[in-house]
């Protein structure tokens, strides 16, 4: 296929380049001109120029006003849409704002897919990401060669913002589990337990968790380089406080949650993986990090 890739941040990179060791046709676009440089890709000045003539737009970008922007912009895609175009949007953005800009691109004759994903750096490495869709079926149908190429599993949850509202579903959880995760370490450090022997019994119990699971070897070595930026996940954790007012719904404990990656970012972790949690929590209960 003729795509144009647009964001190649931490996870659009190696996605991109699956894409393009497929044999795909893929023209990259990003925001830092100095980081858009893709072996076996064009390079394009604009999103416009490299959405001109694709058969599909696929965006990974950080937050609602970069999709905006991409989309949107006097040079974004909508200028260069013609009908037909499939755009997949997957970064993780507010849906209200995903189905602002599908009506956009529908008055081109475009169909945009929202298609958030999970699996963090080593999946879009290795081509095992989980995406979860929302939009037309016609539309997933049209994906699945790319799908199968960066993923292992595709959720097609409904129309357009669907895929997003399951997708911060998800990271509530995430986000939750892994900081009870840090309070129960945190707990059992003070009392003289070690952070080994909890992630021990933490395996063979059943508080098991997949979060834990794979966050434990970097915890073992206090490696906090980013799969998941801190400050990503606290941009995740605002839209799912203002998905959630919209639908007057509250959430108490991740407002709290909210407050601690607030102060994690405020300390200058925000570069650091959410993970650095752990490391704020053990400071501020006194304990050397290990």
């Amino acid at each position: 296929m003729k795509i144009a890739f647009l964001g190649l941040g931490i996870m659009g990179r190696p996605m991109a380049a699956r894409l393009v060791a497929a044999g795909h046709e893929v023209t990259v676009w990003n925001r830092t001109p100095s980081r858009a440089d893709l072996p076996g890709a064009r390079t394009a000045a604009t999103p416009a120029q490299a959405a001109a003539g694709a058969e599909v737009v696929w965006v990974c970008v950080s937050d609602t006003a970069a999709s905006e922007r991409v989309f949107l912009a006097e040079d974004g895609v909508l200028a260069a849409a013609a009908p037909g175009l499939l755009a997949a949007d997957s970064s993780t953005i507010s849906p209200q704002a995903s189905r602002r800009i599908a009506a956009r691109l529908a008055e081109r004759g475009a169909t945009l897919l929202d298609c958030p994903v999970t699996g963090s750096k080593q999946g879009a490495e290795s081509g095992k990401l989980v995406f979860i869709a929302g939009g037309p079926k016609e539309a997933v149908a049209r994906l699945q060669p790319l799908f199968q190429v960066m993923g292992q599993r595709v959720f097609h949850i409904g129309g357009n913002g669907m895929g997003l509202a399951a997708k911060l579903a998800m990271n509530l959880n995430i986000a939750l589990i892994y900081q009870g995760f840090c309070e129960g370490l945190v707990l059992a450090e003070k009392s003289g337990v070690s952070a080994g022997q909890m992630l021990e019994i933490i395996g063979a119990t059943m508080l098991r968790s997949g979060v834990i699971e794979y966050k434990a070897p970097f915890i073992r070595a206090r490696d906090y380089s980013p799969n998941f930026p801190l400050k990503l996940m606290l941009k995740d954790i605002r839209l799912m406080l203002e998905h959630a007012r919209s639908l007057q719904t509250e959430l108490p404990a991740l407002q709290t949650v909210a407050g601690i990656y607030e102060q994690a970012v405020r300390q200058g972790l925000g570069e650091q993986d959410y993970a650095a949690t752990l490391g704020l929590m053990e400071r501020q209960s006194g304990l050397a990090e290990a």
